[in-house]
This record gives C-alpha cells, sequence and structure tokens, in this order.
C-alpha cells in the first residue's frame, strides 16, 4: 500500500534508505542480466544475408519479388502494429512484450528456413515488424526497475550491450561465411539456435510493478521515483477509477502540452528532421541489401558492412556529445550539412557499379544519420518532461512510418510504380537534395536574421563604444569649465569663438 495520508508519507520519507552495500548487489546482477540478455537477443549471424539467401539457390525468389512484393510488406506492417505494440508494451508492464518480441524472432527464422511461397515471406515480413516494434520494450524496460539516479549509467550499460551484440552478430555471420564456407541455410539454423536461448532467458526476466502511463499507482521498488504526472497531480483518484482518470484527464493534458510545446523553434526542427530523415533512412537500409546483390552477386560481404556501419554509427554517436556550438543559430546549418552529405552518398550507391563503393557509401550513410540522433533526441528532450517525451518520440516515430508507407506504396509496391531498386535509389536521392535545400535556405535565413539583429542591438556594456560616451562627455564638460563666465563684448567677427573638439 502507498500511505495516503500526509503524515504516513512523511514518515515513510524520514525512513532510512538502504545503505549502498545492502543493494549493490542486487544492482550488480540486475545490469548483468539485462545487459546479457539485450546482448543475446541481438545475435542474428544469419540476418545480414537473408537477401543472398531468398535470391539464392535455397529459395529461388526472382529480384522482382524481393523487391516489390516481399519487402514492402515490413513497412505496412510496421505502421499496423506500432500504435498497438507500444500501448502493450506500457500497460503489460514490459516484460509479455519483450517475450512476444523472442516469439516473433522463432517465427521469423522459421517462415525463413521452412516458408517456400511469397505468402510465407511476407508473413515473415509480419513477425519481423513486430520484433521492430517491440524494441521499445527493453529500451523502456531498462528504466522501470532503477532509481532515477542510475538512468544515466543504465542507459549506457544496456545501449553498449545492445550495439555490441550486433556488432558480434555482424562479424560472426560473416567469418562463418568466408572462413568458415557456411551455407546460408545453415547460418540461418545457427540464428535460430541463438534466439530461443534469448527467449529462454526473456522468460526469467523480472517483471516490474509501475510503467509509464497505465500502471503508475504501484509502489515504487529498487528506488524508483513516483511519475513525474503523479507529482504534478497528487490529488488523482486511485485504484480502480485511475485508468478512467488518466483517460479522461492525463492523456488530454498531456496532448495540449505537446502542442503548446511544438511551438518552440528547436522542438519543431528537431521533430520534423526525426520524421522526414528517418523515413528515408530506413528505407535505405531496407533495399541497400537488395542493391548490392544487384551490383555484385558473387562478392558477399554484407555482415562486414553492417558490422562497420554499427562500429562507426556507435563513435559518431559518442562524438556528437562533445560538440558545443549554439544550436538555436547552427543547428539547420548542421542538419543541411548532414543532409547533403547523405544524398551524395545514396547518388553514389546509385551510380556506381563497384561493390566496395556500395559498401563504403553505406557505411558512411549511416554514421551520418547516428551522429545526428543523440543531437536530437537531446534537443527533443531537454524541455520536456519524461512522460512527454515519450509522446513525443512516439508521435515522431509514427509520423515517420506513415511518410515510410506512402513511399514505399507509390514507389516500391508493384500496385505503384513498383520500381526496380537502382530507380528506387534514384528517387531517395532526389528526396534527401530537396531536404538538404529546405535545410540550407533556413540556416541562410537564420543567419541573415542574426546579422540584423546584431546590428539593431545597442552596443553591450563595457564595450569600446559604450565607453567612449563618457569620455566625450567628460571632455565637453572639462572645455565648457575652460571658458569665461562673462565674455567681453566684442563682435564675432573680430575674436571668433573656437569650437569644441571631440
Amino acid at each position: 500500500m502507498v500511505p495516503s495520508s500526509p503524515l504516513a508519507q512523511k514518515q515513510a520519507a524520514l525512513e532510512p534508505e538502504p545503505g549502498p552495500d545492502a543493494e549493490r548487489k542486487p544492482w550488480r546482477c540486475l545490469v548483468f542480466y539485462l545487459c546479457f540478455y539485450g546482448f543475446m537477443a541481438q545475435l542474428r549471424p544469419g540476418e545480414s544475408f537473408i537477401t543472398p539467401y531468398l535470391l539464392g539457390p535455397d529459395k529461388n525468389f526472382t529480384l522482382e519479388q524481393v523487391t516489390n512484393e516481399i519487402t514492402p510488406v515490413l513497412s505496412y506492417c510496421y505502421l499496423l502494429v506500432l500504435v498497438p505494440v507500444f500501448l502493450l508494451t506500457d500497460y503489460l508492464r514490459y516484460k509479455p512484450v519483450l517475450v512476444l518480441q523472442g516469439l516473433s524472432y522463432v517465427a521469423v527464422w522459421l517462415l525463413l528456413l521452412l516458408g517456400t511461397s511469397v505468402r510465407h515471406m511476407q508473413c515473415m515480413e509480419l513477425f519481423y515488424s513486430v520484433t521492430m516494434a517491440a524494441r521499445i520494450a527493453y529500451s523502456s524496460y531498462v528504466f522501470s526497475l532503477v532509481r532515477p539516479a542510475r538512468y544515466q549509467r543504465m542507459a549506457g550499460y544496456s545501449r553498449a550491450a545492445v550495439l555490441l551484440g550486433v556488432f558480434t552478430s555482424s562479424v560472426l555471420g560473416q567469418l562463418l561465411v568466408t572462413l568458415g564456407r557456411v551455407s546460408f541455410s545453415t547460418l540461418n539454423y545457427v540464428s535460430l539456435g541463438l534466439l530461443i536461448f534469448s527467449l529462454v532467458l526473456a522468460l526469467f526476466l523480472k517483471r516490474p510493478r509501475r510503467s509509464l502511463f497505465f500502471n503508475r499507482d504501484g509502489p515504487a521498488r529498487s528506488g524508483a521515483s513516483p511519475s513525474e504526472l503523479d507529482r504534478m497531480n497528487p490529488d488523482a483518484p486511485r485504484g480502480a477509477a485511475r485508468l478512467g482518470a488518466w483517460r479522461d484527464w492525463t492523456l488530454v493534458r498531456m496532448l495540449r502540452e505537446l502542442g503548446d510545446s511544438l511551438r518552440q523553434p528547436q522542438l519543431r526542427l528537431w521533430s520534423l528532421w526525426w520524421v522526414f530523415n528517418s523515413a528515408a533512412y530506413y528505407l535505405i537500409v531496407y533495399y541497400a541489401h537488395i542493391l548490392w546483390n544487384v551490383v555484385h552477386t558473387t562478392t558477399v560481404y554484407n555482415g562486414a558492412a553492417d558490422a562497420a556501419s554499427t562500429l562507426l554509427g556507435a563513435i559518431t554517436s559518442f562524438s556528437a556529445g562533445f560538440v558545443k556550438i549554439r544550436w538555436a543559430l547552427w543547428a539547420k546549418l548542421v542538419i543541411a550539412s548532414v543532409t547533403a552529405v547523405q544524398a551524395g552518398l545514396v547518388f553514389l550507391m546509385y551510380s556506381t557499379n563497384s561493390i566496395w563503393l556500395c559498401y563504403v557509401a553505406f557505411v558512411l550513410f549511416r554514421g551520418a544519420y547516428q551522429f545526428l540522433v543523440p543531437i536530437a533526441t537531446f534537443q527533443i528532450a531537454s524541455s520536456l518532461s519524461k512522460e512527454l517525451c515519450a509522446l513525443v518520440f512516439g508521435v515522431n516515430t509514427f509520423l515517420a512510418t506513415v511518410l515510410k508507407t506512402i513511399i514505399t506504396l507509390i514507389v516500391s509496391d508493384k500496385r505503384g510504380l513498383g520500381l526496380p531498386v537502382h530507380s528506387q535509389f534514384l528517387i531517395y536521392f532526389g528526396y534527401f537534395l530537396v531536404l538538404f535545400v529546405i535545410y540550407l535556405l533556413g540556416a541562410i535565413l537564420v543567419i541573415v536574421q542574426h546579422i540584423q539583429e546584431a546590428r539593431r542591438a545597442p552596443p553591450e556594456p563595457g564595450s569600446p563604444a559604450e565607453k567612449a560616451i563618457p569620455m566625450l562627455s567628460t571632455q565637453s564638460s572639462g572645455l565648457s569649465n575652460l571658458q569665461p563666465t562673462a565674455p567681453p563684448q566684442t563682435s564675432p567677427e573680430q575674436h571668433p569663438q573656437p569650437e569644441a573638439k571631440a
């Protein structure tokens, strides 16, 4: 029970907290198990080679089927399951959704190994979209079990475990293919075994008692503080009426605050970047493997390219934290510069016939995107509460998914234009080029406005111009004191009075 009276709350606040020695062992065990699970859940060495596996003799699908019938289903299904999985993640308190993610991964690789038709592969994309939507469960879950003082450390540990898992998975897959001469089918069986093991690990995860929105009335465990919404509304009804109160008051208030927050230029700018850039980024990631198979069918170093892009993304994300500039002035110029680089890299992937240049362009493209992600995250989250920040990221991701689905339907799907993969990359180049022009014009406008305001602004205290004014007044007063009080009555023509010199 949570203390309901003010006296009980004061007594609970005066109770001594467990010392660091008492909580050190549970904390270390919890961190180790979560990071180990996050690492193992990423070990899918066959993932980098799914496209050559589908196009190869094992499945023998045509390039048009993979490009225009199978891959577009991923965008459609992701749009359908994103919001339900997001709500279920919070309502079911994370662990059931993590188990669902593990089951979906197992279903993906079973269909990949046993499926024989286009319909089977489309069902495989459906289950894969569930795994993508459920990724938020892990990132949210790690914060529900620890106290706020450990949020930053926990975020660093969990992200490092995930990145290390992705890197290890890509390197392992490449080594097995290149050095071990393992077939793509055998590689997928290895991935299935590792995924079953990660599913077993998910079954033993601790289920938290509270979550961000639906389950906020439970006691704070493991030192976790009450929700910010609870502190802002301490008189909110509890018990059975809590869900109704959340629906009738909290969501409405949060949506109203979201509308007010969008008036902030930096929040609006980075949210728009998140929507428009993320949509095209994931389309490039989806179809890059198909492009590689078109450029060169025999040289397969997809795992090495994925590993290098993951490593570069981690480096650029880390280095972005050390960039100290006036973001209100230079943000659009930075975004325009990165977008121009992305446009050039996409055009290089479209125009080159060298698989190695394709790999390098893809690695740099992902690194450029990962450089701006932590900056955008900080700029969006710095002025918002935890709950409102989660809502903003959810809305941005949903809008990006809607845009990605529209582009897929028009460009990739056989019911639309059904373009081949090379033509699609030309479309994506034009997309990034338009974004670059818009951001560049916005940056020029901001810089011109800043220069004009600097010219109209009064001189700052302590500047040379400011110091010159009292000096001139002092000299003028000194010259006036030297003048006689009663000058002789002479004509101005005979004795002209000298002018005071500044």
